[in-house]
Formats: C-alpha cells, sequence, structure tokens
C-alpha cells in the first residue's frame, strides 16, 4: 500500500467496528433538579455542555465512573439544554455537533450512572459561582468530587474557573479533579477544535478527536424516490440545523433501516447548474432498494473529504469528475476492507 494510501486509512480500524451504543443498563436521564429522586445519593460528577462527547470528554467522565464504583457514589453527568450559547448570544452561537439526543446517547454510554439536563435559562444564568455550587451541587446533588477539564467555566458570565471551584470544594467539603487536555497525533482534543475542523471539511482528523465517524443524523428530504422504498440510488437529507461540513464531496456511510451503504457526498451549492440550490445528496455505490419514507432516519458518517466545492465549465466536465470522485471513493472502501 502506497504511503499516501496508507495516510488516507489512518484511523480505519477504529472506524470499521460496530457503531457506539449506549451502556445496556438503562440510564436514567433527569431534566431538571426536581427529577432527581430522594435516594439518589451522592455524586462523582463531571459538569460540561459535552458537545460531541469527545475523546477529552470520555476521558474524565470515565474517572468519574471510577471512582465512584469505588467510593459507592453514583456517576452524574451534568449538562445543559439549551447550550448556554445559544440562550445568551444566539446568533453567534456555535452549531452543534451532536443533537441533544445524541449527545444523551453517547453520554449513556461512559459509564456514568445518570445524567442530569438542566434546563438553561435566564434565572441559572443570573447565578453566581458559589450560589451554583451551594445550591445546585452540594445542597440538591450532594457531590463528593467534581471531575473537570483544565478550560472548566462557570457561574454568572462564566466568572468562575477550576481554581475557585478547588477553593468552594475546600469550602463545602468536596474534591476537585482536573485533568489536562487529551492530544491525539499532537493536536489538543475540544468541541471548538473539532467544529472549526468539521466546518473546514476536515473529517479526517475530527475523526481522530471524536474517536468516531462525524455523524449527521437526519431524515430524508422529499423529493425523486421517496415513497414506500428508494428506487433511485440518490438521497438528500432533510433541511438540518446541527454542524455540517464544510462544502464539498466526501466519501460517506450511509445507514438506513439497519442497512448500511457506501456512498459519495456533496454537501453544497450545486453552482453548475445556474441557480444555487444547497444540498447534502449521497449518491449511494453498492446500491439495493430499500424501504424508506420521509420520517426514516438516517446516519451519514463523513470519513473522508475528496475535495472542496467546484463550478464546472459544462455538465459534461462534472459528469467526468463525478467518475473520478466516484473512483476514489471504491478505492478507499478496497482499501479499508484489506486493511
Amino acid at each position: 500500500m502506497s504511503l499516501k494510501a496508507r495516510d488516507e486509512m489512518s484511523g480505519e480500524a477504529s472506524e470499521n467496528r460496530p457503531a457506539l451504543t449506549a451502556d445496556s443498563r438503562q440510564v436514567p436521564v433527569y431534566r431538571s433538579l426536581a427529577e432527581i429522586p430522594p435516594f439518589f445519593g451522592s455524586a462523582i460528577a463531571a459538569i460540561g455542555n459535552f458537545d460531541g462527547v469527545h475523546r477529552g470528554h470520555r476521558q474524565i467522565l470515565s474517572a468519574a465512573s471510577i471512582e465512584a464504583q469505588s467510593s459507592g457514589a453514583r456517576a452524574l453527568a451534568i449538562t445543559f439544554d439549551p447550550h448556554p450559547e445559544q440562550f445568551l448570544r444566539p446568533r453567534q452561537a456555535p452549531k452543534l455537533i451532536t443533537p441533544m439526543a445524541e449527545r444523551l446517547r453517547l453520554l449513556a454510554s461512559t459509564g456514568v450512572d445518570a445524567i442530569l439536563v438542566l434546563p438553561f435559562d435566564a434565572a441559572l444564568a443570573r447565578l453566581s459561582a458559589r450560589d451554583f455550587t451551594s445550591n445546585i451541587l452540594v445542597e440538591k446533588l450532594r457531590v463528593r468530587a467534581l471531575h473537570e477539564g483544565q478550560s472548566f467555566r462557570f457561574g454568572h458570565r462564566a466568572a468562575a474557573g477550576v481554581k475557585e471551584l478547588a477553593l468552594f470544594g475546600a469550602d463545602y467539603g468536596f474534591a476537585v479533579r482536573v485533568h489536562d487536555a487529551v492530544q491525539v497525533h499532537r493536536l489538543e482534543v475540544s468541541s471548538s477544535a473539532i467544529r472549526a475542523l468539521i466546518a473546514g471539511g476536515d473529517v479526517r482528523r475530527a475523526r481522530w478527536m471524536l474517536g468516531r465517524c462525524f455523524t449527521v443524523l437526519s431524515t430524508p428530504a422529499r423529493g425523486r424516490g421517496i415513497g414506500m422504498r428508494l428506487l433511485v440510488p440518490t438521497v438528500n437529507l432533510a433541511s438540518y440545523d446541527g454542524l455540517l461540513p464544510g462544502l464539498g464531496v466526501y466519501v460517506t456511510r450511509l445507514k438506513i433501516a439497519g442497512r448500511v451503504f457506501q456512498a459519495v457526498t456533496n454537501v453544497g451549492n450545486r453552482p453548475t447548474f445556474g441557480e444555487l440550490s444547497f444540498a447534502v445528496e449521497s449518491h449511494i455505490l453498492n446500491f439495493e432498494p430499500v424501504d424508506l419514507d420521509e420520517a426514516t432516519p438516517l446516519e451519514l458518517e463523513f470519513l473522508l473529504r475528496l475535495r472542496g466545492e467546484q463550478q464546472w465549465p459544462s455538465p459534461e466536465a462534472l459528469k467526468e469528475q463525478i467518475f473520478k470522485d466516484v473512483s476514489r471513493a471504491k478505492r478507499y472502501f478496497r482499501l479499508a476492507r484489506s486493511d
């Protein structure tokens, strides 16, 4: 195998493992403090937005779970809905890597015993760091220890960090475990870094940081071939509010009703044909008719970017490029099977 081929296939072994699934245990999700049962007991907790539930998040949550098991407490992941930036600065808020339902599924797979989703509203936004600590962490949740990353901020205007959290811990009697950032291939893992990579089309490095493929969860758009059966090898995604990769053409896998198809996906405005029309359009390589309607869940995994979006001088030139894209994608999947 050539050096270029090996580089393209980096990370392929992990990517071919079965899709990440939630722990077989039923992990309870509490949507407010009022839902926490009185018998919950004390907690070893980690607080965060956990967008993407990436390798860094998983290291912190795993450490919290291990400590909880050894101390007889319960491991608790605390997150927020909506994302604080979406509430405080909706126009500048980032597009999210994982919608809430997927975030909860991924959090449940980390080994935590429960998940608390705190509604982020004006009252919570106004709460000082000390009041958040005393009223929520100590009084309501009986936290014994907190696991956080170095960049953790909390309280009104995010005024406090891990230094202040450690001081509060000393005051209120809980431990604070601060974790260094995880690095992969000398890249520091963070949700903001992953968002930037995905927005720039670098789904390969984003996969390194996430520990899995970047995946868009959606449904089919209305259009050709969508009825009781999909009869053409092209699927367009419905309008999507979350993060999408930068404009371009990608090697992808499309999961439909338990079936996994190899695909080439165009994310873009289709500039060759005059009026711009944005779409996420997947051409299935190993197509077979499959049951599909407008409510069928789709999972689109982005494996590798082939090229950026281009405007071609003619439909014929575009058709020639599409053949090249398909050829490269088929080669990618052949190498994946033989690696």
